[in-house]
């Protein structure tokens, strides 16, 4: 964990949050590449939630909400946990976490809310609300305007990427546990139905795993953990959550799970079926992914090391840079200028293309392997010639020729766009 800790700062992925004032706990910046690879894990989540489907919409609910939201759908009293604090460190605990911690001396037990407080007004008294403690209420409340608004009838799903911010007791293990994060979440409405529910339920257990796999997450790393029943949510039927194998132990990222009527229920919402006039409480089966965590994994899951170089094996779509531009030296202007050509060029039709031209050839091969650069294009001598250029393979580290004007038709086969 140490070396990705590293590589991560090192390359531009992830900053420590207001690092130059000495961090602050559970806070994270996403620098130039991490911005990239975090962007791009969101853009294909939404193409194969949204896009290649024909019964979800997509929603961007406000952050803050009233707080009756919060009262409705349990938060304040499902985020306040009974805590411990420890009189040497400060920190706080759970008591059933004391029995690993270094010291052995603490308050009693106090009452922490985890919803993050904000104070809205400019005189006092100011209104009390929350940063959301989660998405998906968002999605809630705004049940009734969607199946107003658009042609979608049931069963049809809503999705939803963004923040939410809960008072972590004990941030760690990197970005994993923060208390500011990002989500992707789909929630799927249906007709109540003990049968179809399930279905459901499994369909998108196995479209989400699959996902994942088909960007390059090692089945062998992932595993699905069912929640027991007395341990889920009073409210759930089902649920289980997808874990990665991590160096810091098996670690949930995303959950699915079949919330039942319990939120529209709450907010007093139903869904009338303009064809029979039947009136009823939807059921939700929800699909809940962790973008940071994601995003995290993905890294860990990229990193390999071998004798001679460090290099990132991420899926060409999720990778920040497609492609990296040199010119063989960079104190010959013809080599320059050419190369500067084809950058713009494949710029312009692939946007993520990074140019180089610093020190030698084999230390930007190394700087581009740490970033996960799937492809290297070198222009050389040769190229002057009879206008074709060398493409190193990132995982492989092979060479070939290809002509400058097969370049485009050949890297967008190799990504699959």
């Amino acid at each position: 964990m140490e070396k990705i800790a590293s590589l991560v700062k090192r390359r531009g992925f992830i900053f420590q949050g207001s690092e130059i004032y000495g961090g602050y706990q559970g806070f994270w910046d996403y620098g130039p590449l991490g911005v990239e690879l975090k962007n791009n894990i969101k853009r294909e989540w939404w193409k194969s939630i949204v896009y290649s489907r024909e019964d979800v919409v997509g929603l961007d609910a406000a952050i803050i909400m009233n707080p009756q939201v919060w009262e409705k759908s349990g938060h304040l009293k499902a985020l306040s946990d009974p805590l411990i604090e420890c009189k040497i460190c400060h920190k706080r605990f759970r008591d059933d976490q004391k029995a690993s911690h270094e010291h052995d001396s603490w308050t009693k037990e106090k009452t922490f809310n985890l919803m993050t407080e904000v104070f809205l007004g400019t005189t006092e008294p100011k209104e009390k609300s929350y940063l959301r403690g989660e998405i998906t209420q968002g999605v809630f409340v705004n049940f009734k305007n969607i199946t107003d608004s658009t042609r979608i009838k049931i069963p049809f799903g809503i999705a939803q990427i963004g923040k939410a911010f809960r008072n972590e007791i004990t941030p760690g293990n990197l970005t994993f546990r923060s208390r500011e994060f990002e989500q992707m979440e789909l929630e799927y409405f249906m007709k109540p139905d003990d049968q179809g529910s399930k279905e459901t339920f499994e369909y998108w257990k196995d479209k989400r795993v699959k996902w994942y796999e088909s960007l390059g997450m090692d089945k062998n790393k992932l595993r699905f953990k069912d929640h027991e029943p007395e341990k889920r949510a009073h409210y759930a039927k089902y649920a289980t959550d997808i874990e990665y194998d991590a160096p810091f132990g098996w670690s949930e990222f995303e959950g699915i799970h079949h919330r039942g009527e319990f939120d529209l229920k709450n907010h007093n919402l139903t869904y009338k079926d303009e064809l029979t006039n039947e009136e009823y409480t939807p059921w939700v089966i929800e699909t809940s992914g962790g973008v940071d965590r994601a995003t995290l994994f993905f890294l860990i899951n990229a990193y390999h090391e071998d004798e001679k170089r460090v290099y990132l094996k991420l899926n060409p779509k999720l990778a920040p840079y497609k492609v990296a531009i040199f010119p063989l030296l960079s104190n010959k202007l013809e080599l320059v200028s050419k190369a500067r050509d084809l950058y713009l060029l494949l710029k312009s039709r692939f946007l993520s293309v990074a140019w180089d031209d610093r020190g030698n050839i084999g230390k930007r091969y190394f700087a581009q392997d740490e970033i996960g650069t799937p492809w290297c294009v070198t222009v050389d001598f040769q190229t002057l010639d009879d206008d074709s250029v060398t493409v190193r393979d990132r995982d492989t580290a092979k060479q070939e020729r290809i002509a400058i004007d097969k370049l485009s038709d050949y890297f967008h086969n190799k990504i699959g766009i």
